[in-house]
């Protein structure tokens, strides 16, 4: 509006001037002299009249002239800043190499095209690299959404129901869906963002276990002594405190984890389980690291283990999704954990970003792995999650190890190459090497905290670790430091007593 005004202004302007000079300019010669009283007939009047109205077109032409050079319309190819009120245009985005799809084995590619648009709000595209289940979508469904409607979107998308679970932990009714029609997650979830009934998706993104396969070798165990753990052990043991421990199948029946198991939870459906449930190398020995009570030390080998097998074995390692994570951590909180170990990581995970917030909030203290992927690899998950203690690993001469993912988000580092840790097998053990055994002996030491104090939120836990834990170096790489054990439990106990009253 203001430069609509401005324009007519600047062409009345040019046209009064040319106007006035194009009348002058006529009057040098044709006007009279200065005389009141008109010639007869009127001639030279009409011919003066003629002339202005000649001046005053030409002088708006070129005024507009003028105008249009200085403030050119939108149709010129200059950008123009919206109305007031109105919302920016959308913007399409540029989908990176391959789409988005997930990296890895059995990892679908999108095929879409460069540019697409933005799927609506709850709906979550992959990012390029994250690996997924190739032919599988979670969907976001409110329970007034009936079984029937249910069934036309599923025949509508091409889908088939796999799977549903209302968690309490956060109260959303997830469905996970199976694509039949040869489609791709991606395309999937920009076609489910149109149905008006879906209040979300993404895909089901996989963890893997964070732990490297060294050759097995001749060495005492060290961990404990770098942990200061007999000491922490005259003041608390764990006893009375539920840590979950969501990774691989668990060998119960282990001489070093008598005792130990409290519950099971299955969280791996069976019929896509290819390891059947059977023990597996990693989930023993990250339940070892916590609670082993005879031939090794574990960090708490006094507490309960809540045992979560949402990992099925892939090789040597181990491989999870994000439907069956949820499940684990929904169970592990109903169940009364105090304290949940994350010996995985991944991509960023909104639903289980979601989950470990609700988790955090009930006074869950949530520990993961930094992950193995080296100190190029971006940031990854759970580990990066602001409600999680991000953990990296150290050796026996208190030095990082080289295979750890690096970042501001690590919060300590604990002994995490070549640790004696028990195997699968009654009376087996192995060396493990990686962030997950470092992040099985925080999740130990936390409960100590906790039995020390039981008033403790995750806030408190984190601070206490921290700021007892020896430095190593730049915090991108190891965090505050070694977590020290003896003096972490120390200052739990001091704790209450230090803190100041509320207000109420």
């Amino acid at each position: 509006m203001t430069r609509t005004l401005f324009r007519t202004f600047l062409a009345l302007v040019v046209a009064l001037t040319l106007n006035v000079r194009g009348a002058s300019a006529q009057c040098t010669s044709a006007c009279p002299p200065n005389n009141p009283t008109p010639p007869s007939g009127g001639s030279d009047s009409n011919r003066n009249v003629i002339w202005y109205v000649v001046g005053g077109v030409a002088g708006l032409a070129v005024g507009a002239f003028i105008a249009s050079r200085l403030f050119p319309t939108p149709e010129r190819g200059l950008p123009q800043e919206p109305p007031s009120g109105d919302p920016p245009p959308v913007t399409p985005v540029n989908l990176p190499p391959g789409g988005g799809g997930g990296g890895g084995a059995g990892k679908g590619k999108s095929g879409v095209s460069k540019t697409t648009p933005v799927a609506r709000k709850g709906f979550n595209l992959p990012p390029a690299g994250a690996p997924f289940v190739f032919n599988e979508v979670i969907l976001d469904v409110p329970p007034s959404v009936s079984e029937s409607q249910l069934n036309a979107i599923a025949a509508r998308h091409a889908m088939t129901r796999m799977e549903s679970q209302t968690f309490r932990l956060t109260g959303r009714r997830l469905f996970r869906w199976r694509i039949d029609g040869g489609g791709s997650v991606y395309d999937m979830i920009l076609g489910i963002s149109r149905e008006s009934l879906v209040a979300g998706a993404q895909p089901n993104y996989l963890f893997a276990l964070a732990q490297d396969h060294l050759p097995q070798m001749n060495a005492d165990q060290y961990a404990p002594e770098r942990l200061h753990l007999p000491e922490a052990h005259r003041l608390a043991t764990g006893s009375r405190v539920l840590v979950a421990v969501i990774d691989s199948g668990i060998d119960a029946s282990h001489e070093d984890l008598a005792g130990a198991i409290v519950q099971s939870f299955d969280a791996a459906a069976a019929k896509d389980s290819p390891g059947n449930g059977a023990p597996h190398a990693h989930g023993t020995g990250m339940a070892g690291a916590i609670a082993a009570r005879r031939n090794v030390l574990g960090t708490a080998p006094r507490v309960g283990v809540l045992a979560v097998r949402a990992f099925d074995p892939r090789a040597t390692s181990g491989e999870g999704t994000t439907f069956n994570i949820i499940k684990g951590l929904d169970w592990a909180a109903e169940n009364g954990a105090r304290v949940i170990n994350m010996s995985f990581a991944g991509p960023a995970d909104p639903r289980l970003g979601e989950a470990l917030d609700r988790a955090s909030k009930r006074g869950i203290v949530l520990i993961a792995a930094a992950g193995n992927a080296g100190p190029t690899s971006p940031p990854l998950y759970p580990a990066a999650d602001r409600n999680v203690i991000a953990v990296t690993a150290t050796d026996m001469e208190d030095r990082l190890y080289a295979g750890a993912n690096r970042g501001n988000h690590i919060a300590v580092a604990a002994p995490g190459v070549d640790v004696l840790v028990p195997a699968p097998g009654g009376g087996n053990y192995q060396f493990t090497t990686g962030t997950s055994v470092a992040a099985a002996h925080v999740s130990g030491v936390a409960a100590l905290l906790i039995e020390r104090n039981p008033k403790l939120t995750p806030g408190d836990v984190r601070r206490i670790l921290t700021r007892t834990a020896k430095s190593l170096g730049p915090r991108d790489r190891s965090g505050a430091g070694l977590v020290n054990a003896f003096q972490a439990v120390s200052s739990a106990a001091a704790r209450e007593a230090a803190a100041p009253k509320q207000s109420r």
